[in-house]
């Protein structure tokens, strides 16, 4: 439990930095900058252990992508996922430079531990999933926020929404047969 603790410091911290230098302040996004190359470094180290020179080039091509693409960061999301999925990116540029272009197989993953660890993950899902929600109407919406993902009742869901409950109930029926088809849809 510590090292959540620790590592939502740290995302908040980073964020704050980022977010500051985002909005004109250079000190904060020069303290961002070192500070986010460390934690590339510790990042791409674990994953390049075979490859120890590269891990400085893919740090800076790293920050340098960052640093461009930093206009595209939702500020609404968790700031850690969208750094390594960039450095993930960077990675595989790398293994495809090195592999002179040929097909990279699907075991880059497995083999460079490119998986994202479970609380990055679970930040994801939670985007994808908020995303998805937003493009439905309330009344599917409301429903499946509240009795799905808060986990009232439905009877508290009606009071809170201001629904009938039988309508909570067919909002959350409709919602989910909705939220099915735009993952079909995007898959």
């Amino acid at each position: 439990m510590q090292e959540k603790g620790r590592l939502a410091i740290r995302e908040e911290r980073l964020r704050k930095l980022l977010l500051s230098g985002l909005a004109g302040d250079a000190q904060a996004y020069r303290t961002f900058l070192q500070e986010m190359s460390a934690h590339l470094r510790a990042f791409l180290r674990k994953r390049l252990v075979r490859l120890p020179d590269e891990v400085e080039d893919l740090v800076q091509e790293s920050l340098l992508a960052i640093h461009n693409k930093r206009h595209t960061y939702d500020i609404g999301q968790p700031l850690t996922p969208w750094i390594h999925a960039i450095a993930k990116y960077k990675l595989v540029d790398l293994l495809r430079r090195r592999a002179g272009h040929e097909q990279v197989s699907d075991s880059i993953d497995e083999r460079f531990d490119l998986e994202a660890p479970p609380e990055i993950e679970a930040a994801d899902a939670r985007r994808d999933l908020g995303k998805l929600l937003a493009r439905l109407p309330d009344n599917q919406r409301l429903p499946i926020v509240h009795c799905k993902l808060e986990g009232l009742s439905v009877a508290e869901a009606s009071k809170r929404t201001g629904m009938s409950e039988s309508a909570v109930k067919v909002g959350v029926h409709r919602g989910l047969k909705a939220l099915a088809a735009l993952v079909k849809r995007e898959a």
